[in-house]
């Protein structure tokens, strides 16, 4: 009897296996220590946006590293979702002090427009500068497919690309730097990413889901301001 309830229990488990859904693709962050002795840090998260490949190319690229990402369709307000899936993490952080995003995005539209605008990284400092923060926060999504069908039961999975930088206003270098880039596969597509399956709940994701997925998994790798 204790063989067959084995028997029956491995068959179940491949069963399981053989109808869990899996998430495959790219997760990596790059960070640099802050300052030991400072505690907390103003924050400017400046809006998210969108970034897209040049005609003709399936290739997109980072304004602030030149980092290149496989591009894609990208729905409508899919920078806002990123950008607010983000906001809510830093607001669970207590070296984190979030400045207003009214302000910043009005202090960025602004200087974006000069016609006398220098690069992108220095109109990003000079936000940090006018709001006296000590960090400021760009994102950029690449790619923003939405599933289609449901969550037992989909025709087509979603599928994001992103990337968040926490730039030092003093000096302009990247503090911290998450890329995230995957698309949710069945497990008979891909057998070897079994901690997606548990972290997706075996389920088929919707992009939004996806994307706060990927800033949990990304930011696992920032260890914060201070110690």
């Amino acid at each position: 009897m204790l063989r067959i309830n084995k028997i029956r229990f491995v068959v179940a488990l491949t069963g399981l296996m053989m109808s869990s859904l899996w998430i495959t693709g790219i997760v990596c962050a790059e960070s640099e220590t802050g300052d030991k002795h400072q505690k907390s840090y103003r924050v400017a998260v400046v809006p998210f946006k969108v970034v897209k490949p040049d005609e003709g190319s399936a290739t997109a690229f980072c304004p602030v590293c030149g980092n290149a990402v496989s591009a894609g369709e990208v729905v409508q307000d899919a920078q806002r979702v990123l950008e607010e899936i983000f906001l809510d993490r830093m607001r669970e952080r207590s070296d984190v002090e979030l400045l207003s995003t009214d302000r910043a995005a009005g202090a960025y539209q602004r200087l974006s427009i000069d016609a006398r605008k220098p690069g992108y990284l220095q109109i990003l400092r000079q936000v940090g500068k006018e709001l006296g923060a000590d960090v400021v926060a760009a994102g950029f999504v690449y790619r923003y497919r939405e599933r289609v069908g449901y969550d037992y039961s989909a025709e087509r999975p979603a599928s994001v690309a992103f990337e968040i930088h926490l730039i030092s206003v003093a000096d302009g270098k990247t503090i911290w730097r998450g890329v995230f880039d995957k698309t949710q596969k069945s497990l008979m597509e891909d057998i070897f990413q079994a901690s997606s399956f548990f972290r997706g709940g075996a389920r088929w994701l919707t992009a939004r889901q996806l994307t706060r997925l990927g800033v949990d998994e990304t930011l696992k790798t920032f260890s914060g301001f201070a110690p």
